[in-house]
Formats: structure tokens, C-alpha cells, sequence
């Protein structure tokens, strides 16, 4: 599993400690901790990190990478904040496309009931079909 973790290391040589900050639950998706995680690790030669890290740790918790975080966090400055892409814009963005969901619920409802009022019409003209019929058949006959 993917963290972004402040790095830091203990007066204990050889003690690297972690602090947790966020979980990466998809390629483009985050979850950060309303309270960092921390873990201490004892290393034999702990990386030359210090700071923002992403760290990837086995399902034991162990570390299996580790690498500075500032040219991706650079990256994700060009890529977002560079071109407008701001908290508030995505959250503008998602209260427009909660309220366009809304509107196609709504619409959707509408038409159901549209249908049932023309399928309810529809049975209307043909029992008056029918009875046209069976009076021209009696005039007729």
C-alpha cells in the first residue's frame, strides 16, 4: 500500500519514524487521515529522506520503498493548480453535477409518469374502439 508520509528520524540512530498522513486508494485517488498514523522503524541505514515522502509498505507493515514526494507533488501543482483547478472549483463542480443528477431523477420521474398516463389513455381508446365496433356491428347487422 501507497502512503504520503512526513519523514523523520529519532535521536536513536537508526530509528526512522513516520508519520501517515494519507492512503492512496486508487491511481488518482487519496484518502487522508483525520489523525496521521505514526510508526517508528528500526533502519541500518535509513534513507536520505527527510520531509514528504511516499512510502510503500507491505500488508505486514514493512517498508518495501521509499522516495522523496516533491517532484510528484510538483507534478500534481502543474497538473491541477497550474491550469485553475482549485478545491472550491471541484467542489462547485460537484454540487453542478449533484444538482444535473437531480434534474435527470426528476426528469425521469416525469416521464414515467407520462408513460403511464399515455398507457392509460391508450387503454381508454381501445375500449372505445372496441365499443365503436360492436355498435357499428349492431347497426350493421
Amino acid at each position: 500500500m501507497l502512503y504520503l508520509a512526513n519523514v523523520s528520524y529519532d535521536a536513536d540512530p537508526g530509528s526512522l519514524y513516520l508519520r501517515l498522513i494519507a492512503q492512496q486508494q486508487s491511481e488518482q485517488t487519496w484518502q487522508a487521515f483525520e489523525e496521521p498514523k505514526s510508526m517508528t522503524f528500526d533502519q541500518a541505514s535509513p534513507p536520505a529522506i527527510f520531509g514528504l515522502a511516499l512510502v510503500k509498505l507491505s500488508d505486514g507493515n514493512q517498508i518495501c520503498d521509499i522516495l522523496d514526494a516533491s517532484d510528484w507533488l510538483l507534478e500534481i501543482v502543474r497538473k491541477y493548480l497550474c491550469s485553475g483547478v482549485t478545491a472550491d472549483f471541484l467542489q462547485q463542480e460537484a454540487e453542478r453535477a449533484e444538482q444535473w443528477r437531480q434534474t435527470l431523477t426528476l426528469q425521469s420521474q416525469e416521464l414515467g409518469r407520462r408513460t403511464l398516463e399515455l398507457e392509460a389513455r391508450m387503454g381508454q381508446i381501445q375500449e372505445l374502439e372496441e365499443k365503436l365496433k360492436q355498435g357499428n356491428e349492431a347497426e350493421c347487422g
